[in-house]
C-alpha cells in the first residue's frame, strides 16, 4: 500500500524527489490498556486512498509523497529504535520529510534521533498527546511508550513543547519542572490559554501527534483514550500557531489501534498525516 494511492502521479510518487517519504512502523510492545496499534499503518495507508489531493486551497501531494517498506519492528527494542533512526535519518539526509506511521509512540525515539542526526542543528518537539510520555519507564522497559519523551529531553537534550496533555502523574510533573518542557495542558487550552512557543525554542520542528490528543468523541480507537480532548479544527490551528515561523523537518502519527467495523479514527489519522504535510508546505512557502 502507498500513502494516497490513486491520486498520487509517477513523479509524484518517486521517491527520489518526492519532499515526503511515508514510513511505516507497526511497532506494538509496551501498550498499557488497549491494544491494535500494529495495525496503524496499514489501517492510516489504506483510509489515505479515500483522501483529496485538495487541503485548505493547496497540494500538499504535488511536493511528492514516497512511501516506504515498513521497518521491520522484530527483535529487541533498541535494535527496532536503530532501524527506525536510520530510516529517517535517510530521509532527511535526501533533503525529504520523514512522515512516520505508528505503531506505539516508543518509535518517536529512533525517529527523531535520527532527524537530529542528518539535520546536525538544534531540533524541538512539538508533541499533540493525552499523555506526558515523561515516566523514567514502564514496566521495567526504558524504550517505552510513557517513557520516550523523557529519553528524547534527558539522554539527548532535545527542547520539548506538549500540548493538550490531561493524564499526568507526579515524577512526571517533576520531570517537565527539571527539564524545561513547554507545555498548554488540555483543560488550559479548553479555558482559552494561547499556545506559545518561547522565542529560544529550536527554529527546526519535529512534530509528534499522539491521537490520543484529540478527544475520544474524534478519536475512539486508540489504546488509551482520556476525555477532554482538543478537536480536530483545534489541533490544526494550535499546530499551525505555535509552528509559525519554523521548519517542519519531521512528522509521526502514532497510536492509531484500528478496529474492526470502524473507519472513523483511520481516516482521520490519515488526514491528520496530510494536514501536517500541508503545514510543512504552508512554513516553507511562506
Amino acid at each position: 500500500m502507498i500513502f494516497l494511492d490513486g491520486e498520487l502521479s509517477a513523479d509524484e510518487r518517486d521517491d527520489a524527489t518526492a519532499r515526503f517519504r511515508v514510513i511505516p512502523v507497526p511497532l506494538e510492545r509496551t501498550v498499557s490498556y488497549g491494544s491494535g496499534t500494529a495495525g496503524g499503518p496499514a489501517a492510516i495507508l489504506e483510509a489515505s486512498v479515500e483522501l483529496e489531493r485538495l487541503w485548505r486551497g493547496a497540494e500538499p501531494c504535488s511536493a511528492g509523497i514516497a512511501t516506504e517498506e515498513p521497518v521491520a519492528c522484530d527483535g529487541p527494542l533498541p535494535e527496532v529504535m536503530a532501524r527506525i533512526e536510520a530510516r529517517t535519518r535517510r530521509a532527511v539526509a535526501a533533503g525529504a520529510v520523514p512522515v512516520v506511521l505508528g505503531g506505539e509512540h516508543s518509535l518517536s525515539y529512533g525517529a527523531v534521533r535520527g532527524v537530529a542526526a542528518a539535520t546536525g542543528e538544534a531540533l524541538g518537539i512539538v508533541q499533540i498527546d493525552a499523555h506526558a510520555d515523561l515516566r523514567h519507564a514502564y514496566q521495567g522497559e526504558r524504550h517505552s511508550h510513557a517513557s520516550v519523551m523523557r529519553l528524547l529531553a534527558e539522554e539527548d537534550g532535545l527542547r520539548l513543547a506538549q500540548y493538550g496533555v490531561r493524564a499526568l502523574c507526579a515524577e512526571e510533573a517533576e520531570a517537565r519542572k527539571r527539564l524545561g518542557v513547554v507545555h498548554s495542558d488540555g483543560e488550559a487550552l479548553a479555558r482559552g490559554e494561547d499556545p506559545v512557543l518561547p522565542r529560544d525554542f529550536p527554529r527546526k520542528i519535529y512534530v509528534s501527534f499522539d491521537v490520543d490528543g484529540l478527544d475520544p468523541s474524534v478519536m475512539p480507537d486508540t489504546g488509551t483514550p482520556v476525555p477532554g480532548g482538543l478537536g480536530f479544527w483545534q489541533a490544526i490551528h494550535l499546530l499551525e500557531r505555535v509552528c509559525a515561523g519554523r521548519q517542519i523537518v519531521g512528522i509521526d502519527v502514532v497510536e492509531l489501534a484500528p478496529q474492526d467495523g470502524s473507519r472513523v479514527s483511520d481516516f482521520t489519522a490519515a488526514q491528520i498525516c496530510y494536514a501536517l504535510m500541508g503545514l510543512e508546505r504552508q512554513f516553507a512557502e511562506s
